[in-house]
Parts: C-alpha cells; structure tokens; sequence
C-alpha cells in the first residue's frame, strides 16, 4: 500500500513552502511582533492571489476544489513558518463548515471573498463551562425567524476582523451552529492575551440576534454538524503542530552540528543524538497519526478515535520536542535575538489547545471499553 501524498498534494505544499519561505522570515516576524495584532496582511495577499486561500474551496466558489489533505499540507508549511495568518480559524472552522453545511446564497456571499483574502470568517468553539463544541452552555432561543445568543466563547481568534464568527449553542435539546455578526446588538468583544501573540477575544453575548439567513444549522443534525466542524479543527491543529516541531528538531539539528564544545561538535556526543533520535521518533508519529485522521476526514469517514490518537501525539510531541530543543541549545534557546523561541511558544500553546493528553487517553480508554477502537 502507498501512503506517499499524490503529485497534486505535493505541488501544494511545494508552493506553500516556497511563498512561506520567502515572506514569513524571522525579519518580517520580528516587524509582525511590534504590530498590535499578529497579522501579515502582506503574506495573507500573496496566499489569496496564489489560489491557497482557496485550496479546499469548491470551483462554484472561486478555489481549486481540493481536499482536507491539500489543506492540512498547506497548515504545516504555515507551522513550519509559525506565519502570521490565521488560515485554521478563517479556511478549516469557518470556511469548510459553510461549505458543508451552508446554502447556496451563504456560500456565494461569503466563500469568495475568503479566497481573495478581502474578508475575514472565524468561529467561536471553546468556551470556559463547555469543552466540546457539540455540547455547548450558550443558548439560542427562537427570535422571530432568527435566534437570540446568549452565552459566552473565549479564544476567539480575529474576532474584530471577521465578517461573521461562527458559533454553536444549545436549541432546546440540539444544537444549533450560527454565523455571528460581531457587529450585531448584543455582542461585546473583549481582547485577550495569548501566548503566541494572536488577537483572540471574548465573545460576550447578551440575546445577540442572529437572522434566519445566517442560520447555518439548526435541529437533530446539529450536534453531528458541530462534532463535524470541531475534529476538523483539531486535526489541523495537530498538522500545525508537526510543522512547528519538524522546524524544532531542524533548527536543533543544524545548531548541534555547528556548536563546539570541548574542541567537537556537540552533536557528536552519544547522549545529544540520542535526545534528537527521541526526537525524530516523536515528530514521526506524530505525523503519521494526523495525516492518518486528516485521510479519514478527507474521506468523510468516522474518524474520532484517530483524532484522539492524533491530539494525544501532538500535545505530547510538542512539549518533548520544544523542551529537548531548548535544553540542547543550552541559553540560547531563549534569546529572541534567535528564532527557536517563537516555535517553542507555538508548540507550547497548541499543546494547551488541544487538551490534557491523561484526559484523552482516557476519553480512546473509554472508547476502547465500550468496543469502538475499531470501525468493522
């Protein structure tokens, strides 16, 4: 069986990397971080106008009509980067979903401007009482044609700059998934601090209208929308964790062969090779678990184990592979002056996203118990 990416994918990345390489540099970062928010506006320009904005995006609206697996290759060259462009809450929580799940008059109004890079979608999935976005504590009750929020989302990226921001909350006994306006009575957005640097807020919602025409999913089949929407999110999160720690290992690779200590390289020593051959491991599974759970989403297949296994793997390797980088480089591991920093705090807060690795090995524990480790 070949699992290698097909020549398309590859030319995907390919580009990717060749726009990431040229215009996210640690120059440009260093400019990005005295901005108020961490946005290349430079660099999103350039991805809209080379089509990736659009990669998983239908023709009918403007992309190149590929697939999760395009886009999940596109997010590790962005990690690889650690590139100010929010590309998973804009094209993997925003855009896929209205693609799903929206009508065609939602589509036409928002997806083409998203492939341009003239406007901006987020979603507002986490929130402090409520981990899963399937089972959220805000409240949507019947307004007329439309819905009234109340509740409360945290972390939610670009807030200020998007166009609508999608949310799920309670109907009754479903779920409902809704595209907020953030301009709309009712809504309050406070800024937050994140590790990385990326504008996130609080979405504080007091009876926010939501019109009948930005209703996105509403009924039985919310609850699978929003399980939908939210492994989806996760595993490209977990494909940005492997090009962060893949850079990790790289920028530990190269320091260790030119480091001299003791008239040698330091990487000559037996206990340092062995500490990037754990390392090396580590981002080997890693990616094998997410491209495993990015394949069988691609697929439309029922994929939650492999998305545990992936999210397990990718908060564990970013917190190994982060803390063997920094110890290798001794003090300069934390020098801004140097580029490593930036990667550690990326792996550190993906790892923090995506969840205690003891509670997901005992949520893939329980899974295993009750007879749903393997789809017949």
């Amino acid at each position: 069986m070949d699992f290698s990416f097909n020549d398309t994918q590859k030319e995907v990345q390919n580009l990717a990397n060749q726009i990431l390489t040229d215009l996210s540099t640690t120059e440009r970062l260093n400019a990005i971080d005295q901005q108020e928010d961490r946005f290349d506006d430079k660099l999103w320009a350039q991805l809209a106008e080379s089509g990736l904005l659009g990669v998983a995006i239908s023709e009918d609206n403007g992309g190149m009509g590929f697939g999760f697996t395009e886009l999940s290759l596109f997010i590790e060259e962005i990690g690889r980067t650690v590139a100010a462009a929010p590309v998973i809450p804009v094209l993997v929580s925003g855009a896929l979903p209205v693609q799903k799940f929206g009508s065609p008059e939602q589509q036409k109004r928002l997806l083409p401007d998203i492939v341009t890079g003239k406007k901006l979608i987020t979603a507002g999935l986490s929130e402090a009482l409520a981990e899963c976005p399937s089972a959220p504590a805000t409240v949507a009750e019947p307004a007329g044609t439309g819905f009234k929020l109340t509740g409360s989302k945290i972390a939610v990226p670009f807030a200020h700059k998007a166009q609508r921001i999608l949310v799920t909350a309670k109907v009754g006994e479903d779920v409902g998934v809704f595209l907020l306006d953030p301009n709309a009575e009712g809504v309050e957005l406070n800024r937050e601090v994140s590790t990385t640097r990326e504008p996130w807020f609080e979405v504080v919602l007091s009876e926010a209208l939501v019109a009948e025409e930005d209703v996105l999913v509403a009924g039985p089949e919310g609850q699978a929308a929003a399980l939908w929407i939210a492994e989806r999110t996760v595993a490209a999160s977990c494909a940005m964790q492997v090009g962060v720690v893949g850079q990790c290992m790289k920028i530990t690779a190269g320091y260790t062969c030119e480091r001299v200590q003791f008239g040698v390289p330091v990487g000559s020593f037996q206990a340092v090779q062995h500490r990037a051959a754990d390392c090396f491991i580590d981002v080997t599974c890693l990616k094998l678990t997410t491209y495993q759970a990015v394949s069988m989403l691609d697929s439309e297949k029922e994929a939650t184990n492999e998305v545990l296994m992936a999210k397990i793997w990718a908060g564990d390797t970013g917190h190994r592979v982060s803390y063997a980088s920094q110890h290798l480089h001794g003090g300069t591991g934390i020098d801004k002056d140097y580029h490593l920093w930036r990667y550690c705090l990326w792996a550190r807060q993906l790892e923090m996203v995506l969840g205690s690795s003891a509670a997901l090995l005992a949520a893939l524990g329980g899974r295993i118990a009750e007879g749903k480790a393997f789809a017949e």
